[in-house]
């Protein structure tokens, strides 16, 4: 409950100090009576030993990456193509960021987390649920009150740039080397064997797409990411909706102006003649 108004909803009932009381109660209260430690018990996030290796995890939909392009008038052209296709259908037209971190999909069964995968080569990646577990806005369990009987939640593994300051201030300390981006410093904490090495790190997770799924309600993309939010998962911030496409152009201008606001990285290259839409 308490994780979920601070990761999802950004409105905190107790304080931080109550917060781990309430934690170390329950850890206190699962070492007298070890029989009533369950998996998706908040004290289960970080496992006690590290995996032997990574395994291979086939995705049951692949994970496609998708294209970019420079040009607003490439854009246009998709455009065009996209209505041709579509004469008599309405089409609405999603902005969304491409946050700057590594992709994975999370599958949950009966509404349990039961595997993790980074993309890999989109049909298979690697099993790295050990390190899934540690970020403390993915739930162990999806909330709400329809789960789906099965769901592969696709999203991104990210750091925010003041967790890369704090860890760098460490390398610093350590006399070691400073890590060069949050991008890159996430996908390598994400495969790392130790899980408590990577639940050091407090990677987050934003979430954006669906593979394989079974009793989904949503029809809509924007149908799907309130569902995710009714589940309990982070979906990804300032997405926005048009019924044409010019105003979508006006949104993406109006967060290209607003992206030194966000604490987190987004994968977006701009010289001052053009900016990638992805």
């Amino acid at each position: 409950h308490h994780d979920r108004l601070y990761y999802i909803e950004a409105k905190p009932e107790i304080s931080d100090l109550e917060y781990d009381r309430l934690l170390q109660r329950l850890k206190n209260l699962e070492a007298a009576h070890p029989e009533l430690v369950t998996p998706d018990s908040p004290t289960q996030r970080v496992g006690d030993a590290p995996v032997s290796q990574l395994e291979p995890a086939v995705h049951r939909l692949p994970m496609q990456s998708i294209d970019n392009t420079y040009s607003l008038e490439d854009l246009r052209k998709y455009v065009a193509r996209v209505q041709k296709l579509l004469p008599e259908e309405p089409i609405e037209w999603v902005v969304e960021l491409k946050i700057d971190g590594a992709a994975v999909s999370i599958s949950y069964e009966r509404g349990r987390l039961v595997r993790a995968a980074t993309r890999g080569n989109g049909q298979v990646g690697d099993d790295v649920t050990h390190n899934i577990r540690t970020l403390a806005d993915v739930p162990l369990e999806l909330s709400g009150k329809h789960v789906p009987e099965f769901v592969e939640i696709r999203g991104e593994v990210y750091m925010t740039n003041p967790e890369l300051v704090r860890i760098n201030q460490l390398q610093a300390e350590r006399g070691l080397p400073a890590f060069a981006n949050t991008r890159n410093l996430s996908a390598s904490s994400l495969r790392l064997l130790d899980p408590r090495l990577s639940a050091e790190r407090k990677l987050r997770f934003f979430g954006h797409g669906v593979g394989f799924a079974e009793g989904l309600k949503a029809t809509t993309h924007m149908q799907f990411l309130e569902e995710l939010r009714e589940y309990g998962v982070p979906p990804t911030p300032n997405v926005a909706c048009f019924e044409s496409f010019e105003p979508a152009v006006d949104y993406c201008d109006d967060l290209i102006e607003s992206l030194h606001e966000l604490d987190f990285e987004v994968d977006i290259r701009q010289d001052p003649m053009h900016a990638q839409f992805d």
